[in-house]
Formats: structure tokens, sequence, C-alpha cells
């Protein structure tokens, strides 16, 4: 990896740790410095729950990405994308409970439940084509996953700043809903058309022989 890419990877796993961690606090059994929403006060499990499997993925996700780490270890890769997918099938379903609540309305409640149902089908789509042993596309979908995953970052990037900046929360939140995870979905697939990739994929001969068992 040259300079730049491992700076902007180093930048990733740092808001990524510092977000996981953030939303680790809603599994305490007293929150220090809540969010003030409905859904903390109402739906304590679900949202701990979402909170836990939207951490475990953005924890398990940057390892991902590096060559070294993922080709060092197969297995281990394998193991890390189990618990990576498992995580935002759990993250995903606890949002089922909590999007149709979300502050100001149906407006950020339909942006929150897109933002699910786009997260479940690109992961979905990925461990199916891991399923059928073609690692290349697999790549391409995970990458898509994570890039939703992290619309957890983008979410406490914007928030903070509409504070700063004085914008009234009833349109900012609506509006957040919605930006926390489309530019990151576009940014994904600029990175995906413009980025050169490997032409293929070869997995040792003892996985690609057990291919249902690799993500």
């Amino acid at each position: 990896m040259r300079l730049l890419p491992k700076l902007l990877w180093l930048l990733l796993a740092l808001f990524a740790l510092v977000n996981a961690l953030g939303a680790l606090r809603y599994l305490l059994p007293h929150v220090p410095f809540p969010a003030e929403l409905d859904n903390v006060s109402q739906r304590r499990i679900a949202l701990s729950l979402h909170a836990l499997g939207g951490a475990i993925a953005l924890l398990a996700g940057p390892l991902q990405f590096v060559p070294r780490f993922r080709e060092s270890n197969w297995n281990r890769h394998r193991l890390l994308g189990w618990i990576y997918c498992s995580a935002v099938l759990l993250g995903w379903c606890a949002s089922l409970w909590i999007a149709p609540h979300a502050q100001t309305g149906w407006i950020a409640s339909a942006g929150f439940l897109t933002l699910g149902a786009a997260w479940i089908v690109a992961t979905g789509l990925a461990v199916q084509f891991i399923l059928r042993g073609d690692a290349l596309t697999h790549r391409r979908w995970m990458i898509r996953s994570y890039a939703l995953t992290a619309a957890a970052i983008t979410l406490r990037i914007y928030l903070p700043l509409s504070v700063a900046f004085h914008w009234p929360f009833s349109i900012v939140y609506p509006a957040i809903a919605w930006l926390c995870w489309i530019p990151n979905a576009l940014a994904a697939e600029v990175y995906l058309r413009f980025v050169p990739t490997p032409s293929r994929i070869t997995l040792p001969a003892n996985l690609a022989a057990t291919s249902p068992r690799f993500p």
C-alpha cells in the first residue's frame, strides 16, 4: 500500500474505532452522555442490539481490506468475514424496531429503513457470491457493504456540525438520515469504477474446494 492509501486506511480505522466505542456505551447499565432520542429511553434493548451489531461490523471491516492481513491467513479472513456478516444481520434486524420511530418523522425513518435494506442486500450478495466461489464479485459487494456500515461514522460527523452551525434539528435530521449513507454508496461506486482492481482473486486450493464455508 502506498502512503496515501495507508493514511486513508488509518483515518478510516480510527473513525471506526472511536464510533464503535461510542456505540458500545449503550450496553452499559448507565449510559454516559446518551443521545436525547426517544429510542434511547423507549426502545433501549433494540437500540443496544443495533449498537452492538454496528460496532462489531465497524471494527471487523478495516482489517479485511488490508491485503497482507487478508492473504496471510485465509481462514482468519473467513472467520472475520462471518463475524462481520453476523454483526450486520444483528444490526439490521434491530434497526427494524427503532428506525420507524426515528426523530422528526417519516422522512428520517424512510432514510434509515432504506439504508438498512441496502446494507443487508449488499452484505447478502457478498455472501452469495463467495458461496459460489466468485471472490472478485464478493470483494466488490463487501466494499459496498462496508461503505454503508460507515454511515455510522458520517452520521456522527454531520450531527455535531449541525449543532456547531445552529441548523434546526427538525430540518437537518431528516436530511442526515439520507446524507449519512448515499454519498458513501456513491463513493464506493466511484472507487470501484476508477481504482484498479485485480482481474481475478485466486483462493488457496484447500479453500477453493470448500468455498461454501468461505466468506
